[in-house]
């Protein structure tokens, strides 16, 4: 393929190619699902969520390897978040990853709305915390649904949709998200607990079966608003997000009939054939919808 003529677009196509490598290197399996996307929204996705990998990296991965304790992992994740900030605001960064986000955020519109959340909850990530209900929610809403919405703004961009429409489908991205941040949760009780000091889910010095079971109960309703929601999405957009939430489903369903202390000592997966069939199926219900 040839290199676009004008230099920005030159270099706007490198930074996504950038964040293409880095979601590609952290998670196959995401990589897999954007695949699904329509290619007017997929450089734009991956962009969004290599922006979100990084910020996780400072916080949890590279910058701990690299030695860096808790102050300087502050002091890089504010900077990461000023360059963001200011990136958007002149169009252009010399961080690759952070000038694809910013392109795509200027293109649909997200806004410190959604952003300065997002960087909040990476916040409270640089120090071991318990979270009751209200911490949760809040932490979740930062982490997660924000990052639904952003995706829905990055699907909705050249779309008209009601207010009505609008709202239900911003529920629905919110419910997606929270879904899968709370299975997440779930996955890695062992890594949060022991490694991290962390407690997500309030389980104290365990989580009891009760407990998990209140959790499974509650993402399948979050899970079920999201579905709801997904036959106003662009019909581009809706193969990969069923997809993505049927790969989270059949993971809680793993969650559900394991016994507590093997989701302290393994982490729960679905195997490549399971996913190739739910990302069919997902192509499927698509394909017959009528609109």
């Amino acid at each position: 393929m040839s290199a676009p003529a004008d230099p920005a677009d030159h270099f706007t196509a490198a930074a996504r190619a950038a964040a293409d490598c880095v979601i590609s290197s952290y998670s196959t399996s995401f990589g897999l699902a954007t695949k699904l996307l329509g290619p007017r929204h997929r450089g734009h996705i991956r962009s969004l969520y290599a922006l979100v990998r990084v910020a996780d990296e400072v916080v949890d991965g590279a910058a701990s390897a690299a030695g860096l304790d808790a102050q300087q992992k502050a002091q890089a994740l504010e900077r990461y978040a000023a360059e963001t900030r200011a990136a958007i605001a002149r169009g252009y960064s010399t961080d690759l990853v952070v000038h694809a986000f910013a392109r795509t955020a200027i293109e649909a519109q997200i806004g410190p709305e959604l952003i300065d959340p997002f960087f909040d909850s990476m916040r409270a990530d640089l120090e071991p915390a318990s979270y009751g209900a209200e911490e949760h929610a809040r932490y979740v809403y930062g982490s997660a649904e924000v990052i639904g919405l952003m995706c829905l703004q990055v699907f909705l961009r050249e779309e008209r949709r009601s207010p009505a429409a609008r709202e239900i489908l911003a529920t629905g991205a919110r419910q997606l998200g929270a879904a899968f941040q709370n299975i997440n949760f779930l996955r890695d009780l062992a890594e949060d607990t022991d490694q991290l000091g962390r407690d997500y889910l309030g389980g104290g010095a365990g989580l009891s079966e009760a407990q998990r079971d209140q959790w499974v109960e509650a993402v399948r309703d979050q899970l079920e608003d999201a579905r709801a929601s997904m036959p106003l999405l662009p019909r581009d957009a809706r193969t990969a997000v069923r997809s993505a939430c049927a790969l989270f489903e059949a993971l809680l369903e793993k969650i559900a009939v394991s016994e507590v202390h093997e989701l302290y000592e393994t982490r729960v997966r679905v195997s490549n054939v399971r996913k190739a069939g739910l990302a069919a199926r997902a192509a499927l219900t698509t394909r017959l919808e009528s609109h």
